[in-house]
């Protein structure tokens, strides 16, 4: 008996636990409120997750549908997340007030316009509703107030267009810990009434237009953990009292109108681990002992004076230090934490010599940043011992000496550029030892002796710059090998022989210029389908230009001057700027006269379009309809075009218009578009991945058709109808700033704009609306394969939008992070970290419309002389009582409001363009900055 109850006793558990569960049911009244909120949702909401619906059939309990959470034993509803639901309607928020034991709502990730007050007062009684999540909507108005809420901890309203003051609408939430209002439009000043027992643990207010001073009184929630007020327009210092918060662990103060010194009162802070504060105009020096126990500083980009203190890198917790584009002078600290993986001091006035006793202990060091300082001596060979080191920067200094072999113990690095230094002697072998290298520049320095042979090790090299030295000798053969290899500058040595076969992928130049080579120009060059640039000036080749370099369609740039050339002069598309002078024997045609030095043509073209789509597949071409507005401001001369006998119209595969425009729909002829591609003559534009044609419809008016180049080369293998429905997408976007899609077609086949200020700034405002709308998309967001001012149309003078949207549906995302010719945009554009990642960034966007911003304000172009304007703006930024230089002169001196607004300016163009992409804004708050620079 006694062996039967032991048997007996577990089965009787299981069965009286299975009995309790399939007792426990909702209440018939919360089974048909969420009913009614599923339903809700079906007819309310986009091409969400179709597992939703299948849950709402399949399963009778609501407990088991997709985003609900229900106590242990299925009897209350305690938790609903409704996360990228795309739920544009709010109808539903109201119903679920009815659930009492209801901790937590997650709505985020929307397309939500407004919330009913139903919903508050309704909820506002739930006593157990702990966390609210309506962060990533589309919520505009002003914030409304809370009543009730009373156990409420969590409460988020960031990425939505909230806007006004924040007064007391929250300061009845008394268990309020954690609220994140940022990415909003909210102005005034920072809010202190925050929860009336002031419990607060975690304040996110960034990327709104808050004003004013940070005010003191936001100590009195002691319990403060998290301050988020970077990226807004605060001005005034520090408080002194922010150093009486004793749990603080992240204080974040970027990008503001901040002034005055760092508070010493922050050393005492015990727990805080990460300060930030770059972007501001903090000045003096930086008090001793505020790394005690910080584990990130960054103070970047501020007028820092005075010396780095000596106990500054030595903080025992120090993972992380930034203090580039300050004043700061002297010698780098000897003693530096062994903890150091960043160490940024670029961009000061700091001398002496590297501590080379401390870096022989920085074992996981992998980010050293030091150039453009004036520091000096040799390079110390302990730097081999920095292992981990991914990215070393020493350039435009004054270092000396030989370079050490030790070098090539670092096998973990993926760039080193040495370049603007003064090291003597041969490149050291053990260099080529780095296999993981991607970037290598040891350009403008004193180099002499032979390429080594063994370069071809290299075999993740994409950038190779070593002009500017004393070169000698050949290039070596194996130079050819180096597949992923996308710019070699070579010039101003004095390198001689044949010149070796290129690697075909060569994309961004080849300079070849000022070096010792002869003989007629090698037909090898014209593998090189993809290369935009090639110099070879300045040399002593002869014979004929060949006719290969006119069929070469990437080349923008060809540079043939001080040569020996001699013969006709090939017909060159009007998109590539060709100098041949210094060859006297060279004969024009007719219709050319001799080359002067090309300026840049005009790059912010307003033959404007209002919609534009294009892309291309690998067995189809596409064509894009876009309207043309008939007023010109900058328009290429046809009569400059080459005469070019018309080609036969590709034959049309699938053509389908997009537009809803009735008036559009009956112009837009595909027949005439493929024969208007057909001719050169009708070319108006050609940008890195585009050509744009002008066409004729039947009817009168004239449209742009747009053909993507490279069909065969970023373009993904798929469906028309895969590759259709994407463009769909693309042409129900509602930007003023953005050309969507009118039209598509798929085949068979595969000078600088001068404007006053105000046109300017506005431009500058519309590509970024343009662009900070791409970014912020709820369905996620659309990255730009090349943005440049050739990619921006202007609509009129005041009014841009932004191109080559349609490029960031058909990437291949393999290829583009595997292949550099995909992603890599315009000379002068492209992101420095594009090099060795391979592939598109939001943050690469970021950069490239900084390079636009710095031509808006500089009058300059992206590249000038074979000089980079960015290389050319930091250079000249490194004291801000020198920015008047870098300003267009003619511009600025008009008043003096138009002066300061271009350095408000000029400051948010050097942020964009920071050499770290991690310190670079997002372009909502690209877009906060420059509207608060009005």
């Amino acid at each position: 008996m006694m062996r039967r109850l032991v048997y007996a006793a577990p089965l009787l558990f299981i069965f009286l636990l299975y009995l309790q569960l399939v007792s426990s049911q909702l209440p018939s009244d919360q089974v048909s409120a969420m009913i009614r909120v599923y339903e809700i949702f079906q007819n309310n909401s986009g091409p969400g997750p179709s597992f939703v619906w299948n849950d709402v059939g399949k399963y009778s309990n609501p407990c088991s549908w997709k985003g609900v959470y229900c106590s242990h034993d299925n009897s209350s509803i305690n938790k609903l997340s409704f996360s990228l639901f795309s739920i544009s309607t709010s109808e539903f928020l109201s119903p679920l007030c009815t659930f009492p034991t209801l901790e937590s709502l997650d709505v985020s990730n929307n397309q939500l316009s407004s919330i009913p007050d139903e919903f508050f007062t309704g909820c506002g009684v739930i006593s157990g509703l702990k966390l609210l999540n309506f962060s990533k909507n589309k919520l505009d108005g002003s914030l409304p107030t809370f009543s009730g809420f009373r156990m409420l901890e969590y409460l988020d309203f960031s990425h939505n267009s909230l806007k006004g003051e924040i007064r007391l609408q929250l300061d009845g939430l008394d268990s309020l810990r954690t609220l994140n209002l940022s990415h909003n439009i909210f102005t005034g000043t920072v809010p202190t009434n925050l929860g009336k027992l002031n419990l607060l643990e975690e304040l996110q207010l960034s990327a709104n237009f808050f004003s004013g001073e940070i005010p003191p009184q936001i100590i009195r929630h002691r319990n403060l953990r998290l301050i988020d007020l970077s990226f807004n327009g605060l001005s005034g210092s520090i408080p002194q009292e922010l150093g009486e918060l004793t749990r603080l662990e992240t204080l974040l103060l970027s990008v503001n109108n901040l002034s005055g010194g760092i508070p010493s009162s922050l050393s005492n802070v015990t727990t805080l681990l990460r300060f930030a504060a770059n972007q501001n105009k903090f000045n003096g020096t930086i008090p001793s002992g505020i790394t005690s126990y910080l584990g990130s500083l960054d103070l970047s980009f501020n007028k820092l004076t005075g010396t780095i203190p000596s106990d500054l890198l030595s903080g025992s917790n120090l993972q992380s230090l930034d203090l580039s584009y300050n004043e700061l002078e002297g010698s780098i600290p000897a003693n530096i934490s062994t903890r150091l993986f960043r160490l940024r001091l670029g961009s000061n006035s700091l001398n002496g010599m590297l501590p080379a006793g401390s870096l022989s202990s920085l074992v996981e060091l992998m980010y050293l940043e030091l150039d453009n300082n004036s520091l000096t001596g040799p390079l110390p060979s302990e730097l081999g011992m920095c292992k981990q080191l991914a990215l070393l920067n020493l350039a435009q200094n004054r270092l000396t000496g030989l370079l050490p072999p030790d070098l090539g113990n670092i096998t973990n690095l993926q760039v080193l550029n040495l370049q603007l230094n003064k090291f003597v002697g041969e490149i050291p072998p053990q260099i080529t030892m780095l296999n993981r290298l991607q970037k290598l520049n040891m350009s403008r320095n004193s180099l002499n002796g032979s390429i080594p042979m063994s370069i071809s090790s290299l075999n993740n090299l994409a950038n190779l710059d070593l002009q500017g030295n004393n070169l000698i000798g050949p290039i070596p053969d194996s130079i050819g090998s180096i597949d992923s290899l996308r710019e070699l500058q070579l010039g101003k040595n004095q390198l001689s022989g044949q010149v070796p076969t290129m690697p075909q992928k060569l994309q961004i130049a080849l300079n070849l210029s000022y070096n010792l080579f002869s003989g007629p120009i090698p037909i090898t060059l014209s593998r090189l389908m993809e290369l935009e640039v090639l110099d070879l000036s300045n040399n002593r080749f002869s014979g004929k230009i060949p006719e290969f370099l006119s069929g070469m369609t990437s080349l923008t740039q060809l540079v043939l001057s001080n040569n020996e050339l001699s013969g006709l002069i090939p017909t060159f598309g009007n998109y590539v700027a060709v100098d041949t002078k210094g060859n006297k024997d060279l004969i024009y045609p007719k219709s050319n006269p001799p080359p002067a030095p090309q300026r840049k043509r005009k790059s912010l073209t307003s033959d404007v379009v209002i919609a534009v789509a294009s892309a291309a597949m690998a067995i189809g071409l596409l064509m894009i309809i876009a309207v043309f507005i008939s007023r010109k401001y900058n328009r290429i001369n046809d009569e400059n075009m080459q005469a070019v006998e018309d080609s036969a119209p590709p034959e049309v595969v699938r053509g389908n218009l997009l537009t809803p425009n009735s008036i559009h729909r009956s112009n837009i002829d595909f027949r005439k578009a493929m024969k208007a591609v057909a001719d050169p003559s009708n070319i108006m534009l050609k940008t890195r991945f585009s050509t744009y044609y002008k066409a004729m419809m039947p009817s009168g008016v004239s449209y742009f058709v747009k053909k993507l180049n490279w069909s065969d080369k970023i373009f993904q293998l798929g469906s028309h109808e895969k590759f259709g429905e994407e463009l769909e997408v693309l042409g129900k976007l509602c930007n003023s700033n953005v050309m969507v899609p009118l039209a598509y077609v798929l085949t068979v086949d595969s000078a600088y704009l001068f404007l006053d200020w105000a046109s300017r700034y506005s431009i500058a405002i519309g590509v970024s609306q343009g662009l900070a709308f791409l970014h912020e998309r709820n369905s996620g967001p659309i990255l730009l394969l090349d943005l440049s001012s050739r990619s921006i149309m202007l609509k009129s003078l005041n009014e841009p939008q932004v191109g080559e949207i349609e490029l960031c549906k058909v990437i291949d995302p393999l290829k583009s992070t595997s292949n550099l010719s995909t992603v890599a945009g315009s000379v002068g554009y492209i992101p420095p970290e594009y090099a060795y990642t391979m592939r598109v960034t939001a943050a690469g966007n970021v950069y490239s419309f900084g390079v636009v911003l710095l031509e808006l304000l500089t009058g300059k172009p992206a590249v000038s002389g074979g000089t980079e304007l960015t290389k050319w703006v930091l250079s000249n930024s490194k004291q801000q009582n020198k920015w008047d230089q870098i300003l267009d002169f003619n511009v600025s001196k008009t008043s003096l409001a138009v002066r300061s607004q271009m350095l408000a300016v000029l400051k948010v163009a050097l942020a964009c363009v920071s050499a770290s992409p991690e310190s670079r804004p997002k372009m909502k708050s690209v877009l906060r900055m420059l509207l608060n620079a009005r």
